[in-house]
């Protein structure tokens, strides 16, 4: 009896753990997405303006065609924006661009902006400053020797000459004439930044510092790098419309950057002078929102009911843009879906008319939030068929569930128009 139970309890031993084994193998070690487009999806299609410039349509033309039912208008442009140029730093340094030796930078601590020759530095001094408490401390140094300390300040205005920002200094500037514009760089621990325009401000929100530099609409749009400046005049005239038209609708002054707008993709990429300084190309940007300005004081934008659209942009798409519903929730009349083979060309977008990702199981379970993923599905979708909702299950069947902005934030995935290849693990 005694033999007969063992040699069933060995015979049960392996069938017992065959479930385990099963189970382990039916977790996939990635899983593979095959999509079209880069971007949100809603507004002008970035390579569709480019294919539509190449087919010979004029900038008016692509602007019509991608925000339905808004007109080209006339308007003033002159209007000043605050731009965030470094958020929540700590510290900062300010000096002059090379090549523009004869030039002068000054240091203003009057809170309405105006002078008063605190600091003059010539074209060897270099600004530092550090935040300290709720204010900001700054020195002025000259080929490394500390040349005068400041009294700490909340805030610090910082004007150059060539700008109109900066008025000449009584009995005028000594010396050779000094060039007919100036660059400045401001560096951060984000990097460095060059101005042509406008005037720097440095100022303690919360407990960091915010670097602002205020100067007009027409002036920053120069400085806006959303397009390759290489493009087609056309495209590069409906990119500069749909930026200045973002611009003067965000004309409301945010408190936690102590700026209208952002210099990064959270509003648009500002990047300074160095968009239309950029060797070879840096002219055609120029001479695109040259060719959208009407006179000196007006320029052109896109309205609809006599306001500037919510005007949005982006890389390319699977094929037809999206509806702002459809991805923020709010609809506009004029963010529709519009056609746009262009994105799907491959000699127009040959990055991203066709891509394919490899998601790691280790990276996808911790995105859910899940032990593990044995399953990946879409389970939600728009009208132009990228999804909207994208459902995990785990090996103990627990499911859960991601928006596709979150989808795509977490797992650095291009575009929402995409398919999930099946598994065969």
């Amino acid at each position: 009896m005694k033999r007969w139970f063992i040699a069933l309890a060995l015979m049960l031993i392996p069938t017992l753990l065959i479930p385990d084994a099963a189970s382990a193998a039916t977790i996939p070690p990635h899983f593979v997405l095959t999509g079209s487009g880069f971007g949100h999806g809603v507004g002008m299609s970035q390579i569709g303006a480019l294919g539509q410039a190449m087919e010979g349509e004029n900038a008016q033309y692509i602007l019509n065609y991608w925000f339905p039912g808004t007109q080209i208008v006339s308007v003033p442009d002159t209007q000043l924006i605050r731009v965030n140029i470094a958020h929540q730093v700590s510290s900062a340094t300010i000096a002059l661009a090379s090549g523009y030796t004869r030039s002068n930078i000054d240091l203003s601590a009057n809170a309405d902006g105006s002078l008063d020759n605190s600091g003059l530095g010539d074209s060897t001094s270099t600004y530092k400053f550090l935040v300290s408490g709720k204010k900001i401390v700054a020195t002025e140094t000259s080929k490394g020797f500390l040349v005068q300390p400041f009294a700490a300040q909340p805030l610090w205005n910082i004007y150059w000459t060539g700008t109109t920002a900066y008025p000449n200094p009584a009995g005028g500037l000594t010396g050779p004439k000094p060039p007919p514009f100036t660059v400045i760089k401001v560096t951060t621990a984000a990097g460095t930044i060059q101005l042509r325009y406008g005037q720097v401000q440095l100022k303690v929100v919360g407990s960091k510092i915010e670097i602002t530099d205020t100067m007009t609409i027409d002036q920053y749009v120069l400085g806006v790098s959303e397009m390759s400046s290489s493009w087609l005049p056309a495209s590069l005239q409906a990119q500069a419309i749909a930026s200045r038209t973002y611009a003067l609708a965000h004309l409301t002054l945010r408190t936690s950057c102590d700026c209208n707008v952002y210099s990064t993709t959270s509003d648009q990429a500002y990047i300074g002078y160095a968009k239309e300084s950029e060797a070879g190309v840096g002219q055609n940007w120029v001479a695109a929102v040259t060719a959208t300005e009407t006179d000196p004081t007006d320029a052109q934008a896109i309205y609809y009911l006599g306001k500037p659209i919510n005007v949005y942009f982006f890389a390319s798409d699977g094929g037809q843009t999206q509806q702002s519903a459809d991805v923020w929730g709010t609809a506009f009349p004029y963010l529709i879906n519009v056609p746009d083979p262009w994105s799907l060309d491959i000699f127009l977008n040959p990055q991203y008319a066709h891509w394919q990702r490899v998601l790691i199981q280790k990276d996808v379970a911790t995105a859910f939030n899940l032990p593990d993923v044995v399953t990946l599905a879409i389970t939600a979708r728009t009208v132009t068929n990228s999804a909207t909702v994208v459902t995990a299950t785990s090996s103990t069947g627990v499911t859960a569930q991601l928006s596709v902005g979150d989808f795509k934030t977490k797992l650095k995935i291009p575009a929402s128009w995409f398919e999930i290849a099946p598994n065969t693990y």
